[in-house]
């Protein structure tokens, strides 16, 4: 696979986010850059920052040191809110979801598995997580499994 979606585990750190209390993963400083809009983007610090998941939580990312981000200042702060599964290609969980019930999702999950083999994936910039979208479609998965 692309060095987009091989994290190393050791580099990836969890705090809890100061607004809504969930468990959140550090996020790199190319993603910070990438997604919060200028001039914002030019106001932030070199500590270590944690994305927030959570897409009824006001807080995009924090730091360690009380910096926040509001989602409102994210590029992706529209696709977060129509729960984007796929930040790179566009592809929403509804959309995958659809295709899972109307047995098309194969192509759909073979072609961002390809994409990201031959590199052309761009998860730590796209994905406000920085984080690889691919275990996102095998949890949409085993739970439309477990409601049939």
């Amino acid at each position: 696979m692309s060095e987009c979606c091989s994290t190393n585990p050791s580099k990836i750190t969890e705090q809890d986010c100061p607004q809504c209390g969930i468990s959140c993963k550090s996020v790199g400083i190319k993603t910070l850059y990438h997604q919060v809009r200028f001039p914002e983007n030019q106001a932030i610090n070199s500590d270590r920052y944690y994305f927030c998941p959570v897409k009824t939580c006001a807080v995009g990312y924090f730091s360690t040191v009380g910096s926040m981000i509001p989602k409102q200042q994210l590029r992706s702060a529209q696709n977060i809110q129509e729960d984007m599964l796929c930040y790179c290609f566009g592809i929403s969980e509804a959309q995958y979801r659809f295709a899972l019930q109307a047995n098309t999702a194969e192509s759909i999950k073979h072609f961002v598995i390809e994409q990201t083999r031959s590199g052309t994936c761009a998860c730590e910039s796209r994905n406000p997580s920085g984080q690889c979208c691919l275990a996102k479609f095998k949890r949409v998965e085993k739970e439309i499994a477990h409601c049939n």
